[in-house]
């Protein structure tokens, strides 16, 4: 007998702890499966636990996902396939993956969009206009999302719009 996946079930939703609160995302799997599977096996193994929202820009975006509060940047999977696409665009609340300037560059570092960041949307295949995937959407706790993006921030070597003071990521888990 054939089974009907639940929209739960097929879009896993995760629970991000934060030093400054709770928010849940869907992560949308049926639009980006090699991407959130990526996310999902960082997120299994512990790997986000601990490290902080390196980089945070309020009206554009905070980043997440590759360092220690130290700046210290743990080891990495290989870089996964660029998903991005026109029907996943860059609006507010939605995770996507961070990347170099190779477009197919991406393994643990996300964002969350503060705004709707139309210039980061996927337009064609070149390398200026593959854009950057969006991959799930925060469904809880934008309030939070908000309260991270106007922290303040400086220099921490040689990065830029890095926190004064640490914002951690405690965990990010499956939901129950």
């Amino acid at each position: 007998m054939d089974r009907l996946v639940s929209p739960d079930t097929a879009n896993p939703t995760v629970v991000i702890e934060t030093s400054l609160g709770t928010l849940r995302a869907r992560l949308w799997a049926d639009k980006a499966p090699v991407t959130v599977e990526n996310f999902l096996v960082y997120v299994d193994a512990g790997s986000y636990d601990g490290l902080i929202f390196h980089r945070v820009i309020d009206g554009f975006m905070i980043q997440g996902g590759g360092f220690t509060p130290d700046m210290t940047q743990p080891p990495t999977r290989d870089p996964i396939a660029n998903e991005a696409s026109a029907d996943k665009p860059n609006n507010r609340g939605t995770l996507a993956m961070a990347r170099t300037s190779d477009v197919h560059s991406a393994t643990a570092q996300f964002f969350i969009n503060l705004v709707d960041n139309n210039f980061l949307n996927h337009t064609d295949e070149t390398a200026s206009g593959f854009g950057y995937c969006a991959f799930g959407e925060v469904i809880d706790g934008m309030d939070v999302v908000d309260k991270i993006a106007k922290v303040p921030t400086g220099r921490h070597g040689s990065y830029d719009d890095v926190p004064s003071e640490p914002v951690t990521i405690a965990s990010i888990r499956h939901q129950a």
